[in-house]
Parts: structure tokens; C-alpha cells; sequence
């Protein structure tokens, strides 16, 4: 596993303590391993990118995606492409989804957590 990029850590923590409306909605239901019993990290750097929220047990990546998303699909990827070389899954979810159908955004992660590896 790639280690983070030393420049990216202290972005990481900074992301931490600015959290959007919908990583506080979802990071409240995600944290103390409520989600199939599984632990996820917030802001995890890993190689060049931080990661919304990442489970290294199933090496599942949650991106919670605004609108200025769609401008960034190039990114988003190369990005994505970049975690798959890795092993690592990626989720996408909308904000929109989180803040209005918070119920349904779960139940796509619970599916992800269990899909198979």
C-alpha cells in the first residue's frame, strides 16, 4: 500500500475539521463501527488523493461527490482508476442523497461492504 504523500496529511486534517453537511450526516452513522461492524477512517490520505471515507479492512473508498463533481469527471477517473490499481473499491455517492435520503445512501454502502472482495 501506497504511503500518503507527507504534503497531504496536514490537507487531511484540515479537511477533518471542515467537514461538508453531508460528511457530518454520514460520518455520525459511519463512525464507531455502526456500519456492519466495520471501522472507517475520515479524510484518509493514501498515495496522492485523500479519501472521503475508507474502510481498510474491505479496501472500500466512500466519495461523497457535490455538484462541482461534474466539472471533474476527468479527475475523478483518473483517480478512481489510480485506487482500482490498488485493490481498493470505489463508492460514489451525492451529497444531495446523504442530506435527503440518508436511509438509501446506507443501504448502498451496506451492499458495497458486502459485495464480494
Amino acid at each position: 500500500m501506497p504511503k500518503p504523500y507527507k504534503k497531504k496529511i496536514p490537507q487531511a486534517k484540515e479537511l477533518r475539521n471542515t467537514p461538508t453537511p453531508a460528511e457530518v450526516i454520514l460520518w455520525e452513522r459511519l463512525r464507531r463501527k455502526a456500519v456492519n461492524g466495520l471501522k472507517f477512517r475520515r479524510q484518509h490520505p493514501f498515495g496522492p488523493f485523500i479519501l472521503d471515507f475508507y474502510c481498510p479492512s474491505i479496501k472500500l473508498a466512500i466519495e461523497l461527490d457535490g455538484l462541482g463533481h461534474k466539472a471533474k469527471e476527468a479527475y475523478d477517473a483518473r483517480r478512481d482508476s489510480y485506487l482500482e490499481s490498488h485493490g481498493i473499491r470505489v463508492l460514489r455517492l451525492w451529497n444531495a442523497d446523504v442530506e435527503r435520503n440518508l436511509v438509501g445512501a446506507l443501504e448502498e454502502i451496506r451492499k458495497a461492504c458486502s459485495a464480494p472482495l
